[in-house]
């Protein structure tokens, strides 16, 4: 069975590109560039990792991530930033772990690494 992935950017043709890529490499990925549009997903159908935008309007990364997982407690979590800053490195690294904090432009291979990493075993690709 494929991983489900939900990514959530506000730069859509990033976020289209990408949810592509990882469909070609056979996980089933939706992607919405808004906030609302997300909790729609997320309430709609059952995800095993979302890759959320750290710095998105309205709303960040973070703040999203509590929202989803009380709506899905099991749903893992990676973050993405163009920005790369310290302070959101260590905010990252102290809340979830350096390891589920990506820089764009994002290396595929590695996406799907740490992707595959953190969903349950018996899920993997």
């Amino acid at each position: 069975m494929a991983i489900k992935v939900l990514l959530v950017d506000d730069e859509v043709e990033f976020v289209s590109t990408l949810a592509e890529r990882l469909s070609f490499r056979n996980f089933e990925a939706i992607w919405t560039s808004t906030i609302d549009a997300a909790l729609q997903q997320v309430e709609a159908q059952y995800f095993d990792v979302a890759v959320l935008d750290l710095k998105m309007p309205k709303i960040c990364g973070l703040k999203l991530k509590e929202t989803l997982h009380k709506m899905h407690p099991d749903m893992k979590f990676i973050f993405l930033t163009g920005y790369g800053s310290e302070e959101d490195f260590q905010i990252i690294s102290d809340q979830i772990g350096e390891e589920f904090y990506l820089v764009k432009p994002v290396d595929i291979d590695v996406l799907i690494d740490k992707i595959n990493s953190i969903v349950k075993p018996h899920k993997k690709v």
